[in-house]
């Protein structure tokens, strides 16, 4: 009996909770990094808005475009959404750097670029929803504004209307059930909700004047104008962004979860952000946290992955390190490299557990995910990591105490989903999924443990300092 024990101590593989693992001095550290995330979640449910936290903090740690060999924390942005933070490493460049590549836009709704209209004496507003949401978590709940507008003259306004107690809030009417039965509950769940019915009320008061045309529409773009200059015209040329307009809040009566909109991906920059501000001394090799956009809808355009943000990153690097930065030099950097594509998994859903293969399914409180590939069906649209550079990662999380585990998206045919990883693995690096794993993901309040929130920095400070 004591032999088979012994055998299956050593030999079996057997999970046990971050709680269970954990002192009591690490579960107090986790409780209390969890206020400084929930507070980036609030302040951060833009690209725009994630940006800015990002940058707020890395210049108080001394991060700066003008990076000097005695000040060796570099930062770049690119258009106010995407932003590099790098310190400096002892190695040449071209023998590789680390990377946490790690998103900060969210599945949201967003105001089409002529919003507005009136019907049934109500002003709406146009949407179009952006990245993969399921339509009806988006009714029936308080929505905040957030957006950046470019006038008719050229100045920019940021505007943020539902966040403050003191503001109004905006929702999108859903259907009675008195009447549905047709018009939604005989119909499949995707169908149930048309994404041209996702129209935002904004307001039921008209315009003073009875022989005015559309004079409830016509009263909100008063009610613009004299608040913020604005003029219909100026929402073509706008950014605006409908996100739910709740905090993130702690979960249960033991209050160990954290429930707040943006999660995925944003508590994965929060932990890479502070495990890169942690840094102390300088690392063998440079360390770069990149913050991507655009991830959500394929990583396109000059914001998202595919673009060129990063070897413009290496390229100033190399320069500030008094090296040329040539096209070859970049190539060998890079090819070099090792990288932790930062994104979350989906843990088991106690209410939808056939759709995991429980085996290889994450767990929510079982610490940070390691995923080997993503993709869908036979990992096609996938990275998929190399059994050594699992291998290597596996060992330099043990050694450094992380508490981790391994995990898939969902049964094979089930359905799955893709990250960042590939996009860059093109460039020869090694790249493996690590992120927090969610409940709820992609909905407007997604669930996470916070103690899975803080092995995840732990993850990353270890990648850092590895």
């Amino acid at each position: 009996m004591k032999k088979t024990k012994e055998l299956e101590k050593t030999l079996k593989l057997t999970p046990k909770p971050v709680w269970d693992r954990l002192s009591a001095g690490e579960r107090k550290k986790a409780l209390t990094f969890s206020k400084g995330y929930k507070s980036f979640l609030d302040a951060s449910k833009t690209e725009r808005e994630a940006v800015a936290s990002i940058v707020a903090a890395a210049k108080k740690k001394g991060f700066t475009e003008a990076m000097t060999d005695a000040s060796p924390r570099y930062l770049l942005t690119n258009r106010e959404k995407n932003v590099a933070l790098a310190v400096l490493g002892e190695r040449p460049l071209t023998e590789g750097v680390r990377i946490v590549v790690s998103h900060i836009d969210a599945p949201r709704l967003d105001l089409k670029q002529n919003p507005i209209y009136e019907d049934v004496e109500l002003t709406l507003l146009r949407t179009h929803y952006y990245g993969g949401i399921k339509k009806y978590h988006w009714v029936a709940i308080p929505l905040a504004i957030h957006g950046t507008l470019i006038k008719k003259d050229g100045t920019k306004l940021s505007l943020t209307i539902g966040e403050d107690d003191k503001d109004p809030v905006f929702t999108i009417c859903d259907l009675l059930p008195h009447l549905s039965h047709k018009v939604q509950d005989s119909k499949r769940l995707r169908e149930a909700i048309a994404g041209e019915k996702l129209t935002i009320l904004a307001g039921s008061i008209p315009f003073p004047d009875e022989e005015a045309k559309e004079r409830f529409k016509l009263n909100i773009l008063e009610l613009l104008n004299k608040r913020w200059g604005l003029i219909e015209e100026d929402f073509l040329s706008a950014e605006i962004e409908v996100v739910p307009a709740f905090k993130a809040r702690d979960i249960g009566f033991d209050e160990s979860l954290i429930g707040g909109y943006g999660q995925d991906d944003r508590v994965c920059a929060y932990c890479s952000l502070q495990a890169l501000l942690s840094l102390e001394e300088r690392p063998t090799q440079t360390s770069i946290a990149l913050f991507l956009d655009k991830e959500e809808i394929g990583s396109d355009g000059n914001t998202g992955a595919k673009s060129t943000f990063l070897e413009i990153v290496l390229s100033d690097l190399f320069r500030l390190a008094g090296q040329s930065p040539t096209s070859d030099a970049i190539r060998q950097a890079l090819f070099h490299s090792k990288a932790l594509s930062a994104d979350v998994n989906g843990a088991i859903n106690p209410n939808y557990q056939d759709v995991h293969e429980k085996q290889n399914a994450a767990r929510i409180g079982y610490g940070v995910c390691l995923t080997k590939f993503t993709g869908s069906g036979g990992k096609y649209n996938a990275n998929d990591a190399t059994a050594e550079y699992v291998g290597e990662i596996r060992r330099l999380f043990n050694e450094k105490g992380v508490i981790w585990q391994m995990a898939e998206l969902g049964k094979v045919d089930e359905g799955g989903g893709g990250t960042i990883a590939k996009y860059l693995a093109k460039y020869g690096m090694d790249m493996i999924d690590c992120g927090t794993a969610l409940l709820g993901m992609h909905s407007p309040f997604e669930v996470s443990s916070k103690l899975d929130v803080y092995e995840t920095f732990k993850a990353f400070k270890a990648f850092y300092e590895g």
